[in-house]
C-alpha cells in the first residue's frame, strides 16, 4: 500500500537513535570511578579507560564502509540492524558485571559490539536526510540533526552523573534499552524504504581503510596512555602506529584513484570545493568540542569542588541555547548563503572559549561563568547545521551514503585528535604551572578530588591556557568556511502529490512570470538541470520553494513514495 512520504516524522525517528549513540561517546566518562569500584578494579585506570576507548575505536574505524552499506542495502535496513545491535549490546554492558565470567573484559567486549552498532547507524541518518529533503530545503533538517549532535556531547556527562548518583553505573547502559525499542518502532513505521544502488564491494579498499583507520585512531587515542612511547613491552611504538596508519591510508587513497571499477571512496566527491572544505571544517569542530569540556570539568570539580552533576549543569546553557536556536539557524540557511551563518558561529565559538579562558580564576563567581556557556550555545547553533547541509547539498543521491561516511569519519578523527591533544596539553601545562611538591615533583592533580588551596591558582592557570587550543582550532574552522562557494541551484527535488488547486496555482504563476519550462530532469541521478526545469525523480517530500535568488521551481510533483 502506498502512502505519502513525510520527511519530518522520519527525521525525528532517526535522531532519537542518533542522539542515543552520541550520548554514549561521553556518558561513561563520569561513571569511570563507579565502574572501577563496582568491578573491583582497584586502581587499574588503564582498564577502565578502555571502556571508552574500545567504543570509540569500534565506532570510528568502519564509518567509511558502513556508509557504503547503506547505499547498497538501503539506509533504513542498515540503520535498523545497527539499532538492534546497539540496543542488545547496551543490555550486555549493563549485565557484564553480574554475568558468569563477567567483569571488565566482558564490559569492554560489549562496548566494542555497541560501537559497531553505532557505526552502522550514524551514516544512515545523514544519508536519509540527504535523500528525502530537497537540497534547498535541507537546512532546517540539518539544523535539527546538528542540534542533536551538539547537545548530545554536552548532555552525556550530565545524564551520566544523574544516573550514576541515583541508580548506579549499570543504568548508563540500561537506559538505552527502552529508548532503543522506541527508536526501532518509530523507525520501522516512519522511515521510508529508499531505492538501493548496486555497488561492487571494493574488498582491498575495505581492508586498507579499516587497517589504516585502526592504526591511526588507536595511536592518536592511546598515545597519552603510553606516554607517546613504546606500547607495553612489545616492539611497537605509538608513533610507529600513527606513521603506519598514515602510510596505509595513503595507499588506500592511491588505490581508490587506480580502481577502475567502483572504489569504496569516490574521489570525485572532493571535486566539489564545498564538500572538501566542509569536511575540513567539521574536523575542526569535532576537535574543539571534544577539547573544550575537559579543562572546564577539571576546573569545576578540582578547584571549585562541584559534583559531576553540578559541573555538567554549568554547561547546561550551552545545550539549551544550541538546542533551541539550531533549528532556527537551519531554516535561515535555506534562505541565505550558509557561510554567513557558519563563519560568525565559529568566530563566536572561538571567542566564547577565549572568554572562558580569561575569566577562569580560583575565586570568580560561578554564576559569571554561565555567560560564556550561553554564548557558546548561541555559537554552536550556527555551526553544526550549516556545515552538515553544505557538505551534502551537491551530492548525487547514489553517493549519499559514501559522502555521509566521509563526513562522519572526519568528524570522529577530529574528536580523536582533540582528545589526544588536550590530554597532552593539560599534562604539560600542569607540569609547568603547579608549584612543586617538597620532593621536587609536581603533585598529581587530576584525580577529580578538590585540591589544597595553595594549588588552586596554578591548576586554574593550566586549565585556562589549555582552553586556548580549542579556541584557536575553532577560529581555524571559521577561516575554512569563509571560502565556501555560493550553493548551486538544486539539481533534483523530491516529489509530492499536490492538490489540484495548488498545481493550478503553480501553473498560473508560471504562465504569468515566464515561458514554458525549458526541459526536464528525468531519473534520480541525472545531471544538473536549470532551475526552471520540470523535475521528475524517485523520491518524495516537500515541494521545493522558490530559490533564494529569485528563480522559481515549478511542477515538482509526483506519486507517493512507498514504504
Amino acid at each position: 500500500m502506498e502512502r505519502q512520504l513525510k520527511p519530518w516524522p522520519a527525521l525525528w525517528a532517526l535522531v532519537i537513535g542518533f542522539f542515543m549513540i552520541l550520548i554514549d561517546t561521553t556518558i561513561v566518562s563520569v561513571a569511570n570511578p563507579s565502574i572501577m569500584k563496582g568491578l573491583d578494579l582497584g586502581t587499574d585506570y588503564n582498564a577502565v579507560i578502555w571502556v571508552t576507548s574500545a567504543y570509540l575505536l569500534a565506532y570510528a574505524v568502519p564509518l567509511l564502509i558502513t556508509g557504503r552499506l547503506g547505499d547498497r542495502f538501503g539506509p533504513k535496513n542498515i540503520y535498523l540492524i545497527g539499532l538492534v545491535i546497539f540496543t542488545l549490546a547496551s543490555a550486555w554492558c549493563g549485565f557484564s558485571g553480574a554475568m558468569p565470567g563477567g567483569g571488565i573484559g566482558m564490559l569492554i567486549a560489549a562496548r566494542v559490539v555497541q560501537g559497531l552498532g553505532a557505526a552502522l547507524m550514524t551514516p544512515q541518518t545523514m544519508a536519509v536526510i540527504t535523500r528525502i529533503f530537497p537540497p534547498d530545503r535541507r537546512g532546517a533538517a540539518m539544523g535539527l540533526w546538528g542540534a542533536v549532535a551538539g547537545v548530545a556531547t554536552l548532555i552525556g556527562p550530565l545524564l551520566g552523573g544523574v544516573l550514576v548518583d541515583w541508580l548506579g553505573w549499570e543504568w548508563i547502559f540500561f537506559i538505552n534499552v527502552p529508548v532503543g525499542v522506541v527508536a526501532f518502532i518509530l523507525a520501522m513505521r516512519l522511515v521510508p524504504k529508499l531505492p538501493t544502488h548496486t555497488h561492487a564491494f571494493d574488498i582491498l579498499g575495505v581492508v586498507l581503510s579499516a587497517v589504516g583507520m585502526f592504526l591511526l585512531v588507536f595511536g592518536l587515542q592511546e598515545g597519552g596512555t603510553y606516554n607517546w612511547g613504546t606500547i607495553g613491552d612489545g616492539p611497537f611504538s605509538v608513533w610507529g602506529l600513527i606513521i603506519a596508519g598514515i602510510v596505509v591510508l595513503t595507499a588506500f587513497v592511491v588505490w581508490q584513484a587506480l580502481n577502475k571499477k567502483e572504489p569504496l571512496l569516490p574521489l570525485p566527491l572532493f571535486r566539489d570545493p564545498n564538500f572538501s572544505l566542509s569536511n575540513g571544517a567539521i574536523t575542526t569542530v569535532g576537535f574543539a568540542v571534544t577539547c573544550m569540556a575537559l579543562p572546564l570539568v577539571f576546573y569545576f570539580q578540582t578547584v571549585r569542588g562541584l559534583t559531576p552533576t553540578e559541573s555538567a549543569l554549568m554547561l547546561a546553557p550551552t545545550a539549551v541555547f544550541s538546542g533551541v536556536l539550531a533549528p532556527v539557524m537551519g531554516r535561515l540557511i535555506d534562505r541565505i548563503n550558509p557561510k554567513w551563518v557558519a563563519t560568525p558561529g565559529l568566530v563566536l565559538f572561538s571567542l566564547s572559549l577565549f572568554l572562558y579562558s580569561r575569566m577562569l580564576t580560583p575565586d570568580v563567581s560561578i554564576w559569571w561563568l554561565l555567560v560564556p556557556s550561553a554564548l557558546l550555545g548561541i555559537a554552536m547553533s550556527g555551526v553544526w547545521g550549516p556545515i552538515s547541509a553544505t557538505t551534502t547539498r551537491n551530492l548525487p543521491m547514489n553517493q549519499a551514503g559514501a559522502g555521509s561516511g566521509v563526513f562522519n569519519t572526519t568528524r570522529q578523527i577530529g574528536a580523536v585528535l582533540g582528545s589526544a591533544s588536550i590530554s597532552a596539553l593539560i599534562t604539560g601545562r600542569l607540569a609547568a604551572d603547579l608549584p612543586k611538591a617538597p620532593s621536587g615533583a609536581a603533585p598529581a592533580a587530576t584525580t577529580g578530588t578538590e585540591l589544597p588551596t595553595f594549588l588552586h591558582a596554578g591548576f586554574t592557570q593550566a586549565m585556562s591556557e589549555s582552553l586556548l587550543l580549542p579556541a584557536a582550532v575553532a577560529f581555524l574552522g571559521a577561516l575554512i568556511v569563509i571560502w565556501w562557494e555560493k550553493p548551486r541551484p538544486p539539481a533534483w527535488g523530491p516529489r509530492v502529490a499536490a492538490p489540484a488547486g495548488a498545481q493550478a496555482q503553480a501553473g498560473a504563476m508560471q504562465g504569468a512570470s515566464e515561458p514554458a519550462t525549458a526541459g526536464a530532469l528525468h531519473g534520480a541521478h541525472a545531471a544538473e538541470a536549470p532551475v526552471d526545469a520540470v523535475q521528475h525523480g524517485a523520491h518524495a517530500g516537500d515541494a521545493v520553494e522558490a530559490s533564494r535568488d529569485g528563480d522559481e521551481h515549478h511542477g515538482i510533483h509526483a506519486a507517493p513514495a512507498t514504504d
